[in-house]
């Protein structure tokens, strides 16, 4: 196959937008296999809380990167983009599309764009930062990122635990600071690639995230949630649906609390990731039932 027809559709949007129905109908459309650019759905154990795709669309189309790892196991996004073009190649011999989904944005930047090679960090450095953002929280990690790197700290979604966490690991892991590492480089793919994002009006979005997390305690969310209990200090899961449910085995908070803090939270990790694709110029914007237009619009991107 040459460049012009391996192409790489990459679906996009806010948690309970829709994503996984279309990226099923859109594969069975081109015949196609899926790549789950989320970097929870990837560890097995947490089908209900990551909102993995379930059995009957596991059926309905070939997947890669759902349930594949333990969660002691570390997937950063520069491990993310090596096995993921990997395996984009290893597809491509065989398919001319792949659909790519998911709503971890970084992971979706490098799956298109590749990722700065910064240095790896210890897992006593990764182990000793989840611990200090249990028990002091975000804002005081954000305080110290402060201190080793204002630059970047100006441009970070201070609330976001994961960017926080990972800018703090490589200042403390070097010496430097994090925005000195990054090139912010675009690195060539030799395949094309077209981007979709789905999503729906506020109210609406908000209502099905705020029935979805209902649905997943009806589905067994907090059975699961008390089996990874133990190992609740691990990276993996500093998850929404995870953490909440924790505070709650732990007694700080009533079961009721738990579920209206998870809908909550979950509404508000939904805003940032709309925030983060917006600024991406290259997604072109869907409810998700547009399903034909959808697919015009990949047709007519991908014969320009």
């Amino acid at each position: 196959m040459t460049m012009n027809n391996r192409r790489l559709i990459v679906v996009v949007g806010p948690t309970g937008s829709g994503k996984t129905d279309l990226s099923i109908r859109l594969a069975q459309h081109y015949r196609a296999p899926v790549l789950s650019t989320d970097s929870r759905q990837v560890y097995r154990g947490m089908p209900i809380g990551t909102a993995q795709p379930t059995d009957e669309q596991l059926q309905s189309a070939e997947h890669h990167f759902i349930g594949e790892l333990d969660i002691d196991q570390e997937f950063s996004c520069g491990r993310f983009e090596a096995e993921a073009i990997a395996r984009l190649k290893q597809l491509f011999t065989t398919h001319d599309t792949v659909i790519a989904v998911g709503g971890s944005g970084l992971y979706v930047q490098a799956l298109c764009e590749g990722m700065d090679d910064l240095p790896q960090v210890t897992s006593e450095l990764r182990a000793a930062l989840a611990e200090r953002l249990q028990t002091e929280g975000v804002a005081a990690l954000a305080e110290e990122l402060h201190r080793l790197d204002p630059i970047y700290w100006a441009q970070v979604d201070r609330a976001n635990p994961a960017r926080v966490v990972r800018a703090l690991e490589v200042c403390l892991a070097t010496g430097r600071p994090y925005s000195e590492l990054r090139t912010g480089t675009r690195r060539e793919r030799d395949f094309q690639i077209v981007k979709i994002g789905v999503d729906l009006p506020r109210p609406e979005l908000y209502r099905r995230i705020d029935r979805r997390v209902v649905e997943m305690m009806e589905a067994g969310l907090e059975a699961e949630a008390r089996a990874l209990y133990p190992f609740r200090r691990l990276n993996s899961l500093q998850t929404v649906g995870y953490k909440e449910l924790f505070a709650y085995f732990d007694g700080t908070c009533t079961r009721d609390e738990a579920i209206a803090l998870i809908q909550r939270n979950t509404r508000r990790y939904a805003k940032r990731q709309l925030t983060w694709f917006r600024r991406d110029a290259e997604v072109r914007w869907f409810a998700p039932d547009q399903t034909e237009e959808i697919i015009a619009h990949i047709d007519f991107a991908v014969r320009k």
